[in-house]
């Protein structure tokens, strides 16, 4: 995704003060001319100063989401304009035909879910500002994917892993098995800091992984002498050097060119999952390999966890 969608992050809250310090008459104002004028920008300042300030997540929301919400923002608005919605008061079946609309773009249900997901944000974010009582997406109904995510999306195989591994420079390297073997996020690996890692006692402190809720992950071997070889003489600040979603994603995928296996490239998840599924292996205990993902019920972390077809077949025989 392009750099322009997401603003400086450091200014972010400094942006969000600019619009939640307005009195309440200036800021439903400054909202309903955004919404009549159709205004991308002006919605999504509202939407961001919204997120930042008046949501769990606030100023640790990860860059990925808000690149997705202002660009579901952005069409949402476009779609309006070219059909001529008053934002502040939808027509009561406009927000179902924009969903099909979607749909027939072929946008896949995951990706209509998070438009979806922007457009009731944009929306939050106009109740905020004191411009609407409207809440149009809220039964809106969405495609539902019949197919698993562990399907689609299956994790690495050993022998991809092993290759890439195999050409990686040691920053690339320590990337690479922070996903693979820690299960990180690719939002979490990139915010580890030298302060998170304790080699000896053999463990890594995510402090601020999906929700802000910290957890603790064991290294394994491999990713303790990969650290190790990026570990500076005197240790601080963060461990990689890139801070960019897009940059960490081009220099994998530059990496799978490299190897000849660009077409098995899938991006970061498909390594957390490889993370969950070779843990689940080993322990056949879905509690645990949820604590280890950082995932709050094991619902979750099936979708995550390849479990072998014939994982039964030794149980059967044994039938009385």
């Amino acid at each position: 995704m392009s750099a322009e969608l997401l603003p400086y992050v450091g200014d972010r809250l400094s942006q969000a003060r600019s619009l939640s310090s307005l009195s309440d008459e200036a800021l439903r104002v400054r909202a309903v001319t955004a919404a009549r004028d159709k205004a991308p920008e002006e919605l999504w300042a509202l939407t961001l100063a919204y997120l930042t300030t008046d949501t769990a997540g606030g100023v640790r929301l990860s860059p990925h989401t808000l690149r997705s919400y202002r660009k579901g923002i952005e069409l949402l608005v476009e779609h309006a304009a070219a059909h001529g919605w008053n934002l502040l008061h939808p027509g009561r079946r406009e927000p179902g035909l924009y969903v099909a609309a979607l749909v027939q773009l072929g946008l896949k249900p995951a990706t209509v879910g998070a438009r979806v997901a922007a457009a009731s944000a944009l929306y939050r974010a106009l109740r905020w500002a004191g411009a609407t009582d409207a809440d149009p997406f809220a039964d809106v109904r969405r495609p539902k994917d019949r197919t698993k995510g562990i399907v689609k999306n299956p994790p690495y195989r050993a022998d991809f892993v092993g290759a890439l591994l195999a050409e990686a420079d040691p920053h690339e390297r320590a990337l690479l098995l922070l996903l693979t073997h820690a299960g990180l996020r690719i939002a979490e690996a990139l915010a580890v800091e030298w302060a998170h890692v304790d080699l000896e006692r053999r463990r890594l402190l995510v402090a601020h992984g999906k929700g802000d809720k910290a957890r603790r992950v064991p290294l394994s071997a491999r990713l303790r002498e990969a650290l190790a070889a990026v570990r500076p003489p005197v240790p601080a600040g963060r461990v990689l050097p890139w801070r960019a979603y897009s940059t960490a994603y081009s220099r994998l995928q530059k990496l799978a060119l490299k190897c000849g296996r660009e077409h098995e490239f899938r991006g970061f998840h498909a390594g957390r999952k490889y993370a969950g599924t070779q843990l689940y292996a080993a322990t056949r205990d879905f509690t645990r390999v949820a604590g280890f993902l950082g995932h709050e019920g094991v619902d979750t972390t099936r979708r995550y966890v390849e479990v072998p077809e014939d994982d039964l077949d030794d149980v059967v025989e044994g039938f009385q």
